[in-house]
C-alpha cells in the first residue's frame, strides 16, 4: 500500500547533513512507490508559541504564519520524518519552536509511523539526548518511532555522504 511521508527538515543549511539524509530517505521511499513532501523549516515563517491557549477553544493558533499549513500536512500524512542537527546535545531551536507550535492540533498528530534523523559532530552517545527527547514527544502524541537514523561524527556540510547513515536513511525510506 502506498504511503505519504511528510519530512520536516530542521537543517539550517541547504543540503547540510540532516537535509542530505532527508533526501536519501525520500529517494528510498519514492523508489518504493510512496510519495513524500519535504518541508524545510528554515524556509517557513514560524513564530514562537505565545502560551495564550486560544487554540484550546478554537483549534487554531492566533499567529498567522506557516504553521497551520504544516500541521494540516502532518495530520494527513501516514509517515512523519523529523530531522535535526544537534545543538548543545539537543534538537536545534527551529525544530523546538515548531514542536511548541503543535499545540492547536496536538491531539490530532498521533497514529503515525515516525522516523527520526539526528546529526551532529558527536558520536551516538552525544546525540542520544536529542533522540530521547524526540522519542518521548512523538510517542506521547500517540505515534510509533520506527527508526532513529544517527548521522554521527559529522559537522561540516556534506560529511555525512560517506557514512553508514546514508544507507540507513535510504533503506528506511524503502521500508515505509
Amino acid at each position: 500500500m502506498m504511503k505519504h511521508a511528510v519530512i520536516l527538515s530542521a537543517s539550517p543549511r541547504k543540503m547540510g547533513n540532516s537535509d542530505i539524509l532527508c533526501h536519501q530517505f525520500m529517494k528510498g521511499a519514492e523508489e518504493a512507490g510512496n510519495t513524500c513532501e519535504l518541508i524545510s523549516l528554515y524556509d517557513k515563517k514560524i513564530g514562537f508559541c505565545r502560551a495564550c491557549y486560544t487554540c484550546f477553544r478554537t483549534g487554531k493558533c492566533v499567529l498567522n504564519d506557516d504553521m497551520s499549513e504544516i500541521l494540516e500536512k502532518m495530520q494527513k500524512a501516514d509517515v512523519l520524518v523529523i530531522a535535526t542537527p544537534t545543538y548543545f546535545l539537543s534538537m536545534n531551536g527551529m525544530l523546538k519552536t515548531t514542536i511548541d507550535r503543535f499545540l492547536p492540533k496536538w491531539q490530532d498528530l498521533g497514529s503515525h509511523d515516525v522516523y527520526l534523523i539526528i546529526t551532529g559532530h558527536d558520536s551516538k552517545n552525544g546525540l542520544k539526548l536529542a533522540g530521547e527527547e524526540l522519542t518521548m514527544i512523538f510517542e506521547n502524541l500517540g505515534n510509533q518511532i520506527k527508526k532513529i537514523i544517527w548521522g554521527e561524527n559529522v559537522w561540516q556540510k556534506g560529511e555525512v555522504l560517506n557514512t553508514a547513515a546514508m544507507q540507513e536513511a535510504y533503506q528506511a525510506g524503502l521500508e515505509i
